[in-house]
């Protein structure tokens, strides 16, 4: 079982959906990362927060035991993202990004970091990115999320990122954005052109879509959820399953892996967005998630 070491956001949201709302609820790319990757492997986190984030919210990690040591505490408030939902739940709406001591992250990762086999880079600065993948020695597997803002303001970073990791995961909007395609069969077409070997679309309720190079397309539903509350954060969950399940051993993924691990990440997915926030995900124990992934396979047997 390997450390998986994850780069991005931890942060804290306000959120307002069709049926509620919260105020700087726990949030951040990295934190559900790493809440959901920790049901499965060794989760080590780098990120920066701000002297208002509690130790109560610190503890949620450390319950999991996550390791903390690339977590650096500033003065100052730590990042904040304001947004809402209407009926179309596939896509939040942005009403405030206060960066606070966001905007002065440096990913210098401690030594014990340096060795980490499986690296995911959330959705933050390209330029930092390239930066935390020259400090890693030899990874085994590598993948980054990204989002509209660096797409449309970093491009030519971005590109240069995905020229080095093995898997882009990405929402469905932002694969169309970054590769001026109409659907997303075509979008992950042209993303494996650019350099990663294996691509993955999140499309919300719609499931996921995986392209890999050599072996081509593989297709999942999403786990059947009556009631979404709020679905922030379901991408990060997802990936947390996904590279989780990955490092449960230390070789380099097959394409028969990353389809399971799809299956995972989607499993824990659904569990998010049944509350606000982190609320749902960190309620789930190994047991809970055996038991939906049963309930998922049984959805998705079909005869022939």
């Amino acid at each position: 079982m390997s450390q998986i070491l994850v780069v991005g956001s931890l942060a804290y949201d306000s959120i307002k959906t069709p049926v509620g709302a919260v105020n700087k609820t726990l949030g951040g790319s990295a934190n559900y990362f790493s809440v959901a990757a920790s049901l499965l492997s060794p989760v080590r986190v780098v990120g920066v927060v701000g002297s208002d984030y509690s130790q109560e919210d610190k503890k949620i990690l450390e319950s999991r035991n996550v390791d903390l040591q690339g977590m650096t505490v500033k003065t100052g408030q730590t990042f904040h993202w304001s947004g809402f939902y209407d009926d179309n739940l596939n896509e939040a709406q942005t009403l405030q990004t206060d960066l606070n001591v966001f905007a002065d992250f440096d990913p210098v990762l401690p030594q014990a970091y340096h060795d980490s086999k499986f690296v995911f880079l959330a959705n933050i600065d390209p330029v930092l990115q390239l930066k935390v993948l020259g400090q890693v020695k030899s990874p085994v597997y590598t993948g980054m999320d990204t989002m509209n803002f660096w797409i449309q303001s970093k491009k030519s970073d971005l590109l240069k990122v995905l020229q080095k990791v093995q898997i882009l995961l990405i929402n469905e909007g932002e694969s169309k954005m970054l590769t001026d395609e109409p659907n997303a069969i075509a979008a992950s077409e042209k993303l494996l052109r650019m350099g990663p070997e294996a691509v993955v679309i999140k499309r919300g309720e719609y499931g996921v879509i995986l392209n890999h190079k050599e072996k081509g397309l593989f297709v999942l539903p999403a786990f059947p959820i009556a009631e979404v509350i709020d679905p922030t954060g379901a991408g990060d969950t997802f990936a947390g399953g996904f590279f989780g399940w990955l490092s449960r051993n230390e070789k380099r993924p097959t394409f028969e892996d990353l389809k399971q691990a799809c299956f995972v990440g989607s499993c824990l997915a659904s569990f998010t967005v049944q509350d606000f926030g982190l609320k749902s995900i960190r309620a789930v124990t190994a047991e809970s998630l055996s038991k939906r992934q049963t309930t998922y396979h049984q959805y998705l047997q079909v005869s022939t």
